[in-house]
């Protein structure tokens, strides 16, 4: 990941906290080809470490959690750049979408556009007060396209979500939280110190259980009642025979905190 534009860090004495920080201070965290490939490649380091058991997405710069794509360089590109750009923005977004573990975006400054889609691809975001999040694409020529339109609706309903896109409306934290966009509003400049905090406890329970709990969730959010028991009994079945629920019992019966194998 050259100039370490995407970097992770880890927390807590096991590193079960992984802290991914988006690290182009001097474009706002704006969204060029190369930063794609490197939030994609950290994804992918993230996703097959058994040993993360949550993520928080955050951002170096004070001013901005991420301005969108990185519109200069856009400008740059012909039709074959951007069509052949393509899969690379792609693989950013559903990247942080697929993490496998609890992922909670902490946001403060600006979330627009490309960057209010990656809090969105996030299971939870947590939003300063003063943090502006919106997706102004429309007003620009193009549509929200890293996720936008399909996790926002799902997060806020059609109406809402539409006036969202539609208008191209800029929120503050304290408006993203009472319309539902985003999911706990702290004080300006501490949405990252209460991410991570929210990351340790979550790091304290199962891996396996964690990790099964999220793909049954996801994979049942849109599908009939019927069928989304049958994924969560596979998730469970995947979770009930494993070292972790062996543990978790014996924890629980001798009075301990449990030791998690995460198998």
């Amino acid at each position: 990941m050259s100039e370490q534009l995407v970097r992770i860090d880890r927390h807590g004495e096991d590193g079960a906290v992984a802290e991914l920080v988006l690290d182009r201070p001097g474009a706002m965290n704006a969204i060029s080809t190369e930063m794609a490939r490197a939030l994609a490649a950290a994804c992918a380091e993230l996703a097959s470490d058994s040993g993360v058991q949550a993520v928080v997405l955050s951002s170096k710069h004070e001013k901005a959690f991420c301005v969108g794509a990185d519109l200069k360089e856009r400008n740059s590109l012909s039709d074959a750049d951007l069509v052949a750009q393509r899969p690379v923005a792609r693989a950013a977004y559903t990247g942080v979408l697929d993490l496998p573990m609890p992922t909670i975006a902490a946001v403060d400054g600006f979330a627009l556009g490309g960057g209010c889609e990656i809090a969105l691809s996030c299971d939870i975001i947590v939003a300063g007060e003063k943090a502006t999040l919106g997706l102004p694409e429309v007003s620009v020529g193009v549509i929200p396209g890293g996720g936008g339109t399909q996790l926002v609706t799902r997060r806020l309903g059609w109406s809402k979500a539409a006036r969202m896109v539609f208008t191209c409306r800029r929120f503050s934290g304290v408006e993203a939280g009472e319309y539902g966009l985003v999911d706990e509003v702290v004080a300006p400049g501490t949405a990252r110190e209460a991410a991570l905090e929210m990351a340790g406890v979550i790091a304290k329970h199962s891996p396996v259980g964690l990790r099964n709990a999220k793909k049954a969730m996801r994979l049942g959010f849109d599908v009939d009642l019927r069928t989304g028991l049958e994924v969560e009994d596979a998730c469970w079945r995947a979770t009930a025979f494993s070292g972790d629920r062996a543990e978790g019992v014996a924890a629980f019966n001798e009075k301990r905190a449990p030791r998690w194998p995460g198998v």
